[in-house]
């Protein structure tokens, strides 16, 4: 039942120039990103103008672009990107990263927020953009398993998969992840769509992308092969990072929304 890969990460080839799905699923996500905020606009959700709504985008761009490429430069491979720095900018040979991804909308976020004079809640801008935001990540996910990139660790369970230029039969822990965050996706649905009978504080739809993300790629990690320090990847280091912030934001600002998110799934 083992499955061996030989997926083309190239969609279309045209000689000096290559479509490679992992160049697409940044466009997607940032087209998807912006008809959800339009659509949030037109239906009178949010109160802003579509100049504002092309600068939202542009902040974002930049921060996931450059928050997620910095993060993994510096963590995963400093030493290679050091002796050969002009392969920073080489985004379509993959790599990165999920952490500097989520810091680099924060900020574009923050930043946007500060350019509109703080009119609308930071918390309400991080509910909205954390839908589309754990949507476009977990389709990333699968990307990831496409270009055949961070493989898991060797296994013999019956869906291992053989990648090229890696030994032993591995876990497709890269699908795990995806499957993990098509969950919170699902969540954080769940969460928008009772906002209005449960009156969410706001931030609190984008606190739980953060500690429930910071939560699966803790677990995942677990099976993905990379280096360890005391027994924990340097993943399961950034990740514990949100979720012990998680954990503190939770107490300190939404006590109450815990209360009635725990107390409507205990009637059912």
């Amino acid at each position: 039942m083992s499955f061996t890969h030989n997926i083309n990460p190239v969609i279309l080839d045209l000689g000096p120039v290559e479509i490679r799905y992992y160049g697409l699923v940044y466009v997607l996500g940032f087209v998807l990103v912006f008809l959800y905020f339009r659509y949030l606009i037109k239906s009178r959700k949010l109160k802003l103008s579509m100049e504002e709504l092309y600068d939202l985008i542009f902040y974002n761009m930049l921060g996931v672009l450059i928050g997620s490429r910095l993060i993994h430069c510096i963590f995963w491979n400093p030493l290679y990107y050091l002796s050969e720095p002009w392969k920073f900018f080489y985004v379509w040979e993959g790599g990165m990263a999920f952490h500097g991804g989520i810091l680099g909308v924060a900020i574009g976020t923050y930043l946007f927020w500060k350019k509109i004079d703080k009119r609308i809640s930071f918390g309400k801008l991080g509910d909205y953009m954390s839908i589309p935001a754990i949507f476009i990540l977990a389709i990333g996910r699968i990307v990831n398993f496409i270009n055949g990139e961070l493989p898991g660790t060797v296994t013999d369970v019956p869906w291992c998969v053989y990648f090229p230029g890696f030994d032993g039969c591995r876990h497709p822990q890269q699908l795990y992840n995806s499957a993990m965050r098509f969950g919170i996706f699902a969540w954080l649905l769940y969460l928008n769509a009772t906002l209005k009978a449960k009156r969410w504080k706001d931030g609190f739809i984008m606190w739980n992308m953060v500690f429930w993300s910071g939560v699966g790629r803790f677990v995942i990690d677990f099976w993905r092969d990379d280096a360890t320090f005391l027994y924990l990847t340097a993943g399961q280091y950034l990740s514990l990072i949100l979720i012990i912030g998680g954990i503190y934001v939770f107490h300190k600002y939404y006590k109450k929304d815990c209360r009635d998110l725990f107390r409507s799934g205990s009637k059912r």
